[in-house]
């Protein structure tokens, strides 16, 4: 397989996607009536979202929300293309300028989730230790905007949340952030994510950080969790063709084969016995990213499942020095 689809190519799929777009506007601009927003075709692709613009900015303190001995506890926002991203941010005590993390949570029902959910171990771990921790709520998510059409583009507006997000602090005017230290870290969907971020835009960042990342190959995270739900996964095959009739098209959605664009270090923590993210997806991810010829490093904990109860611990020691090598804290 290779390991970069050229940007130009447009995959059969999509020619139809423009073609249908084409007709539909020469119809109704022979009726005299002007052509809504929304008519634009989803493209869920890589080289589509290579290709966007994006201005992440206005990253703002809307409360406090207490604080203790270490860091203080605030709600934030901050703009993504025409939405407004909600989250937590979790600052030092001190002046700074901190060195600033952004966290890319994993899978939670929208329904249920609230703002900051997940990384409760890292967001804590990160403030104690000199880091900003901004943990974002991608869109749909708590007190963020919506977008009724991110199941039906792969989600992948959340990487465009999470460019955003490192844009957003890079263009902070808030004193006591570092804006030429930037990390990411990414868990369970938020590492798909991330790998997504990285591939998009490189240079947002200046180093990444995995735990028990999703597949780089879309197809395999739609297989086992999108395919069978029997509305969306159906939605999806209608939208875009299954993997199997459309593989040109589907490879265009996976970041991995996109991974000759990254230029950050990477350091991938997996377990050997996750059940919902399996080993094999991190290996085969590592092995694109080193045919790449990419900084990446993958920790495999045996017999460690998808939530690292047991080698936490470790885990965030080698955090620790990964990050004070690459943001220099």
């Amino acid at each position: 397989m290779s390991s970069h689809w050229p940007i130009t190519a447009m995959p059969i799929t999509k020619m139809i996607f423009r073609a249908a777009a084409i007709a539909a506007g020469v119809a109704l601009l022979s009726t005299g009536l002007s052509i809504p927003a929304q008519a634009a075709p989803v493209d869920p692709t890589i080289p589509a979202a290579i290709a966007a613009t994006y201005d992440g900015r206005d990253l703002r303190i809307r409360k406090g929300l207490g604080s203790n001995s270490a860091y203080s506890r605030h709600a934030i926002t901050y703009k993504s293309g025409d939405l407004t991203i909600s989250g937590i941010m979790n600052k030092p005590r001190g002046k700074g300028p901190f060195p600033v993390v952004v966290l890319a949570h994993g899978y939670i029902d929208p329904k249920v989730y609230v703002t900051g959910q997940g990384f409760r171990r890292e967001q804590d771990w990160l403030a104690r230790n000199g880091y900003v921790a901004l943990h974002i709520d991608y869109r749909n998510h708590a007190g963020s905007d919506k977008d009724p059409d991110a199941d039906l583009s792969m989600r992948m507006g959340y990487a465009e949340d999470v460019i955003n997000a490192g844009l957003a602090v890079r263009n902070s005017t808030l004193p006591f952030i570092d804006n030429n230290k930037v990390a990411l870290l990414g868990r369970s969907m938020g590492g798909g994510v991330a790998f997504q971020a990285l591939t998009i835009r490189p240079g947002v960042y200046d180093a990444a950080i995995t735990y028990a990342a999703t597949s780089s190959n879309t197809a395999d995270n739609f297989n086992k969790w999108q395919r069978y739900d029997s509305a969306l996964g159906k939605k999806i095959i209608a939208k875009y063709g299954s993997p199997e009739k459309e593989p040109e098209f589907w490879r265009s959605m996976s970041a991995r084969n996109y991974f000759s664009r990254i230029t950050e270090p990477i350091l991938m923590f997996h377990g050997t016995n996750d059940d919902s993210c399996d080993i094999s997806w991190a290996r085969a991810t590592d092995a694109a990213l080193t045919a790449a010829g990419k900084d990446a490093t993958l920790v495999e904990y045996k017999g460690a499942g998808h939530y690292f109860y047991g080698p936490w611990n470790d885990s965030i020691t080698r955090v620790d020095k990964f990050l004070a090598k690459h943001l220099g804290a």
